[in-house]
């Protein structure tokens, strides 16, 4: 009797590993699908990249067809409307942040700010774009380094907010009463106690942040647009790297193939970099 019942067992003990088996089979064979893909993207912008990169692709102005130059105004534009945007966006999310995981959790405010939140992650970059182009450069019938700013720090903010938000919900309860117990008010208990615990998660979010608005196109061909010269007034249209590599990438003249390629390498080493940097900063959390 008891042969009897463990041959069933051993058939679905043994139906269970193949089936075991293939779904790993086929997990390990998407993976290497994804990484194939991955790999030869790198290695495309790395070849091209490089044959592109030279001293004067960070010393002069983007070139007229069939002339030499860089891109120097290029990267300047973007490092300083993502510097900007950066600043501007990232001390709104981490208060939004703090105000949801610390004051209100589950109002009606923060209900309907988790909603509004969750649309901004969701919605894509151009309708942002298109939005500020409609609030801010159609009003002032001009194109503006501050407008891509604005557009740039829209994307930021909710970000930052959902990071904050989970990163101090990871903190014990515990930590928070024994500040209380201590007789210490509730901005003391934030800013020395939860927000320091959680400081390395939400410095990984603000990296993340800025890792996604750095390689950003379409809101900024709604609201920076662009410029050929250097140029450091935001009130007038200003030079962009993603933008220059969209519009060097379509034409047909080969300086200004190079100059994209170019481009591509050094926002790709960049946002690397950036997610390279978060996951360090988050390992050391562990």
């Amino acid at each position: 009797m008891s042969a009897v019942m463990k041959d069933p067992r051993r058939a679905k003990f043994a139906q269970r590993k193949r089936v075991n088996q293939f779904a790993l089979v086929l997990s390990l064979a998407a993976m290497c699908f994804g990484l194939f893909w991955l790999f030869w993207i790198l290695w495309e912008t790395v070849r091209l990249g490089i044959g592109g990169i030279t001293l004067a692709t960070f010393t002069e102005m983007t070139p007229a067809p069939n002339e030499e130059g860089g891109i120097a105004n290029a990267i300047y534009g973007s490092f300083l409307m993502v510097m900007l945007a950066t600043f501007v966006g990232t001390p709104i999310g981490i208060m939004a942040g703090i105000y949801l995981a610390e004051y209100n959790t589950k109002g009606p405010l923060a209900s309907v700010t988790r909603f509004v939140n969750d649309i901004l992650l969701s919605a894509p970059s151009i309708v942002i774009g298109l939005f500020v182009y409609a609030v801010v450069v159609s009003r002032f019938h001009s194109f503006s380094g501050w407008a891509g700013v604005m557009a740039l720090a829209l994307i930021v903010i909710p970000v930052v907010i959902r990071t904050t938000e989970n990163m101090l919900q990871l903190i014990p309860p515990g930590l928070r009463e024994a500040a209380y117990a201590l007789g210490a008010p509730k901005w003391k208990v934030i800013t020395s106690i939860t927000l320091r615990a959680a400081r390395t998660g939400v410095v990984t979010g603000i990296l993340l942040a800025v890792a996604r608005i750095a390689g950003e196109t379409a809101p900024l061909l709604f609201t920076a647009l662009s410029n050929q010269f250097w140029t450091s007034n935001l009130n007038q249209p200003i030079a962009s790297l993603p933008v220059t590599i969209f519009k060097f990438a379509m034409s047909p003249y080969e300086n200004w193939q190079k100059l994209a390629w170019a481009g591509v390498f050094i926002i790709t080493m960049a946002v690397l970099g950036l997610n390279i940097l978060a996951r360090v900063l988050t390992r050391k959390k562990d």
